[in-house]
């Protein structure tokens, strides 16, 4: 049996596991079991190299920026965002929609993760969107498609893993989804305010100029210490004050007192109890981190790059048709595993290959992170729509349509503006002088 046809079982091996819904770390432990008895792979070796990689500092960015959106989430740094934004659409019709995608928006700038928004605004927003008269599958698909904001919007978590396993700028990977996320913002919006139009809202009254005057003056002082932290991080990143691991460190630090001492919805008991789930899920997401980073080394070592170039090479030689091919891929990909296992397994893989038609790693890297961030709200993976569905107590069934909308007319547009139109995520790591 050649060594194509085992790598393209193992596959078959892992997608079977990963249908079955066996827990993801140990689909990629039975994928590697394969290969170490019938590719003959070394464990060993593969062992000591995802080791050494697993201890790096790069790494330890993930767990501190999953802290940091669980305090964010906790603290009352969302519900004060929504009010401030609230004061420029909120008697809007439709405006109350523009508020959930611009704070998804904002909390994505803080916290790098696509559960962050829906878990932090889900709660305070949807049940005001249910009451001004929007169903409730609508405004729980909206709150929760705009979250996957927060892994275009930088600083994002699977770009520190594709700078990390490409050896890649990871700053110049954060600039390249700006332009893509700045589009999403932009399409969920006028989609937003064009369906508005159909459902009967009751928008809130309208308040005496002092009244109201001195109720935004109230929302802009009490907002300034939320806004703060995109500052403080973004600012710290770009302006080279410390690397982006440090700025996930310093975003989980600044937030603790903005949630004790300023807002006050932090507390011991809570602090703990956000400790200990942070644990569970920094640990569970390192040991598949730890799997799939062997597995993607074993298909490298075994030159399936090589092979996948001659592939699809003997298939078209036109760029066009090849990056429609890996977008469909990707989409797969992000439809039965997280943004980050697809980040490092699949990246590793196809770069060669893009590299060879002449697309950009950085660019590539705006492809990929566009693709897997879809496959948040994409069944049957779909974590996102998941947890978007328990916080806004929505059936699958109601919340199925209004999210096809957001993606076929709102969000796969932006992926192939994306993956055409270099330009786009170019443009700021051109700006800069990380990019040719």
């Amino acid at each position: 049996m050649d060594m194509l046809t085992i790598v393209a079982l193992d596959v078959v091996l892992l997608v079977f596991l990963l249908m079955m819904s066996v827990p993801l770390p140990w689909c990629f432990a039975g994928a590697l079991s394969f290969m170490a008895l019938v590719g003959g792979a070394s464990m060993k070796s593969m062992m000591l190299w995802g080791f050494n990689q697993t201890i790096g500092l790069v790494l330890l960015g993930s767990p501190l920026f999953i802290l940091a959106g669980m305090l964010i989430g906790a603290s009352g740094i969302a519900r004060y965002l929504l009010e401030f934004v609230d004061i420029f659409v909120g008697r809007i019709k439709g405006g109350i929609g523009a508020v959930a995608v611009l704070t998804c928006g904002v909390i994505g700038a803080i916290s790098g993760s696509g559960f962050t928004g829906v878990a932090a605004t889900g709660p305070i927003l949807i049940p005001r969107m249910v009451e001004q008269g929007y169903p409730r599958g609508y405004a729980t698909a909206l709150v929760t498609v705009s979250s996957i904001l927060g892994l275009l919007i930088p600083p994002s978590i699977v770009m520190i893993f594709y700078g990390w396993v490409t050896e890649t700028s990871i700053l110049a990977g954060f600039l390249s989804t700006v332009g893509p996320g700045i589009m999403v913002i932009i399409s969920f919006c006028t989609i937003n305010f064009i369906w508005a139009r159909k459902f009967d809202l009751k928008l809130a009254e309208k308040l005496p100029r002092a009244e109201q005057r001195a109720k935004n003056v109230k929302a802009t002082i009490w907002v300034i210490p939320a806004l703060s932290l995109p500052f403080i991080i973004l600012g710290g990143i770009y302006g080279g004050v410390f690397t982006p691991t440090e700025a996930a460190a310093v975003g989980a630090v600044v937030a603790l007192p903005i949630g004790f001492f300023v807002y006050k919805e932090l507390t011991g008991k809570k602090l703990v109890t956000l400790g200990i789930e942070a644990g569970q899920s920094i640990g569970s997401i390192l040991t598949m981190i730890f799997f799939t980073l062997m597995l993607s080394q074993t298909y490298v070592l075994l030159k399936v790059p090589e092979a996948l170039i001659n592939i699809v090479m003997g298939v078209t030689k036109d760029p066009f048709l090849i990056l429609i091919m890996v977008n469909l891929l990707l989409f797969v990909v992000g439809m039965i595993v997280n943004d980050i296992t697809g980040m490092i397994l699949v990246a590793p893989l196809l770069l060669p290959l893009m590299k060879t038609i002449g697309v950009d790693p950085i660019h590539f890297a705006a492809i990929m992170g566009v693709n897997l961030a879809m496959g948040g709200v994409t069944p049957p993976y779909a974590s996102i729509l998941y947890l978007g569905m328990r916080v806004g107590k929505c059936e699958f069934k109601d919340i199925l349509g209004p999210t096809m909308m957001f993606l076929i007319f709102g969000y796969i547009p932006v992926v192939f503006v994306t993956t055409y139109w270099p330009d786009l995520s170019l443009w700021l790591p051109r700006m800069a002088g990380l990019v040719q």
